[in-house]
């Protein structure tokens, strides 16, 4: 177990000194004095040094394991696009500075806005949303102002359960109604059910396509034409976008907004709390509701609009996360529109791989076939109580990050799976066999082996339940 900062501490290493024959000429007002000392550890540099880059080597990453985590596509991203994030001439500059001063940044976000239009069939884009999540509340916003715009009274969002596990949240974040709608084993949608729900009061529907089992929406054309009778909008969660860059396009589906995760699709690892991206793409008719300040080209000067009456207003500070939209304006030139296309061909199928090897011996909800991702259903296998959370935590002792877990809810002990594009057969294969050895093996023969795991990780099992009621936020 790592020592924290506070264990390793002694009285003979001081952290700081201040020299007490320095005079200091400033006057410190009373009242924003401290009256406790700071109470920092007293260390070593070299033993400081020695902690966090230990600290470091515990950490489970895309640079030293295969990271299959169903929904969230981690994939490896290339290094030449973070060193050019890294360049004196982005990271020097300042986020107040006026925009003729910053043309050639502007300009790469006007760029990248129109290249994620054309990959995903919209008519405008607004970079600002600095995650998935926050692109689903802004279209959300979106959304609500339209209805209001044209004077119609639209209170209800339908999510089926399905569909990515952050749509309701952000529905009733933005105030609207959720309107749950069950789907079919392969997570698609019956459009006789979809009939039965919709009322005047729908705004819209989300939807992840392909949904959360990994199945494409079969019906999404059918699904279009009723919700867009209806009067209602139709919502594209981009989470699920690695699976069909190249091959088929939102907004050609009928889709009238959506937004992208830059940090999942277009090389920024995703994970750990950042950094993130969510541009929002939107047909034409909802451009004016877009965030300000809106990127546009005026003669030969890139300018940040402001004046967009409409608009939903400002979501974040300064116009987006612009190392994450440099990396992905990068990944996608250095692609083109042929190597997308192969980033989805190639994580379609590896995932179809992995299926294979798997689906005669652990149950497959959704079938034989899937997109990016699929999802298994051991719960049949399991003897002597053991759940998918054990085949989780024993699956760290063999060196892989594990999948995503109980996800989709729909699935009882549900593992999902997503290989994406960047790994080979041999990693596919050796992570396959260990997934088959410990749910056709250990867990009959030894479960008390999956019990116990994880036990070659620098922290052990948790009492999970503790920790959510009595959380040690700080060191005592």
């Amino acid at each position: 177990m790592e020592k924290l900062l506070n264990e390793l501490s002694t009285e003979c290493c001081p952290a700081y000194n201040l020299d007490s024959d320095i005079e200091i000429d400033v006057q410190v007002p009373e009242n924003l004095k401290r009256n406790l000392s700071l109470g920092l550890p007293n260390v070593a540099e070299s033993d400081l040094l020695r902690h966090f880059t230990n600290l470091s080597r515990k950490n489970y990453a895309l640079s030293t394991t295969f990271y299959p985590l169903g929904s969230c596509t981690m994939k490896y991203n290339p290094l030449v696009n973070e060193r050019i994030a890294k360049f004196d001439n982005f990271t020097k500059l300042h986020p107040y500075q006026d925009s003729k001063t910053i043309q050639g940044v502007l300009e790469i976000m006007y760029n990248l806005e129109k290249d994620l239009c054309e990959i995903s069939g919209m008519d405008c884009f607004s970079l600002q949303q600095a995650a998935g999540a926050h692109g689903e509340f802004a279209s959300l916003l979106i959304i609500a102002k339209y209805f209001k715009s044209i004077k119609q009274k639209r209170t209800k969002i339908i999510v089926p359960d399905s569909a990515h596990g952050t749509n309701p949240a952000s529905a009733a974040f933005a105030g609207f109604d959720i309107v749950p709608l069950k789907s079919e084993s392969d997570g698609s949608i019956v459009p006789e059910k979809l009939k039965e729900i919709l009322t005047p009061e729908t705004a819209a529907i989300m939807l992840t396509v392909p949904n959360t089992l990994g199945t494409f929406e079969k019906n999404i054309l059918e699904i279009s034409k009723i919700i867009h009778k209806n009067g209602s909008l139709l919502y594209y969660d981009g989470a699920n976008l690695n699976a069909v860059m190249g091959m088929v396009r939102p907004g050609d589906m009928g889709f009238d907004i959506m937004h992208i995760n830059l940090h999942k699709t277009f090389s920024t690892p995703h994970g750990g709390g950042g950094p993130g991206s969510g541009p929002v793409g939107v047909k034409a008719f909802l451009e004016p509701f877009l965030p300000v300040p809106k990127i546009e080209s005026k003669g030969n000067e890139f300018i940040l609009n402001y004046e967009k009456p409409e608009s939903i207003g400002k979501l974040k500070a300064f116009v987006g996360n612009f190392p994450v939209i440099l990396k992905a304006y990068v990944y996608i030139k250095s692609l083109g529109a042929k190597g997308l296309k192969n980033v989805s061909e190639q994580a379609v199928l590896n995932a179809n791989y992995m299926l294979a090897r798997l689906k005669d011996k652990i149950d497959v909800p959704a079938g034989c076939r899937c997109m990016h991702e699929f999802v298994l259903a051991p719960k049949a296998l399991f003897k002597n109580a053991v759940r998918t959370l054990d085949v989780a935590k024993r699956l760290l002792d063999c060196g892989y990050y594990a999948p995503t877990v109980y996800f989709p809810l729909i699935v009882e002990e549900a593992i999902m799976i997503e290989p994406t594009e960047t790994e080979s057969k041999e990693t596919l294969d050796t992570f396959v066999d260990a997934l088959i050895k410990i749910i056709l093996e250990e867990a009959s023969l030894e479960p008390q082996k999956l019990k116990d795991a994880p036990i070659s990780t620098a922290v052990g099992r948790l009492n999970e339940v503790e920790a959510a009621r009595n959380p040690i936020l700080k060191w005592k």
